[in-house]
C-alpha cells in the first residue's frame, strides 16, 4: 500500500498492521516530548532555583508579590529557565490531553500514516523501523 492508497479512506478502512504502527509511531511522539521537557527542566531548572537562592529566601521569610515580580524581573535568565519548561510541560499536557479525551485530529492521523508508510517504505535504514514495524506482518 503506497501513500495515495490512503487518500479518502475512512479511518475503518486503513489496514490493521498500519493502525498500530501509527499507534506505536504516536507513543514514540509522546514519549519523546516528555523527554525532552524532562531533558529541558533537568538542564536549566537547578541553574536558575541556583541563580535566585538569595531571592528565594527572601520570600520565605517575607512574601510579597512585588517581592516575587522584582526578583524574576531582575533576574530575566533564571526567570526564563523557570518559565520554559513549566511552559513545555503545560503545552505537552494540553496537547497529550486533548489527544487522549478527543483522540488524534484527522490531520494528525493522516500525517502519522504517512510517517508511518515513509518508514515502512525505508526499511531497515530508518532508525525507527525497530520501534514501528519489526514484528508487523
Amino acid at each position: 500500500m503506497t501513500t495515495s492508497d490512503l487518500d479518502g479512506l475512512t479511518p475503518e478502512e486503513v489496514p490493521s498492521n498500519l493502525a498500530l504502527a501509527v499507534q506505536r509511531l504516536h507513543q514514540l511522539q509522546v514519549t519523546a516530548r516528555w523527554g525532552f521537557n524532562g531533558l529541558v527542566g533537568v538542564s536549566t531548572l537547578p541553574w536558575s532555583v541556583w541563580e535566585l537562592r538569595d531571592n528565594i529566601q527572601l520570600w520565605q521569610q517575607h512574601f510579597t508579590w512585588v517581592a516575587l515580580r522584582y526578583g524574576l524581573g531582575y533576574h530575566p535568565l533564571a526567570t526564563l529557565g523557570i518559565v520554559l519548561p513549566v511552559s513545555l510541560v503545560t503545552a505537552t499536557l494540553v496537547w497529550h490531553s486533548r489527544n487522549i479525551i478527543w483522540g488524534l485530529p484527522q490531520k494528525e492521523q493522516y500525517r502519522l500514516q504517512q510517517q508511518a508508510l515513509k518508514i515502512r517504505d525505508q526499511g531497515k535504514r530508518s532508525f525507527l523501523w525497530r520501534w514501528v514495524w519489526q514484528d508487523l506482518p
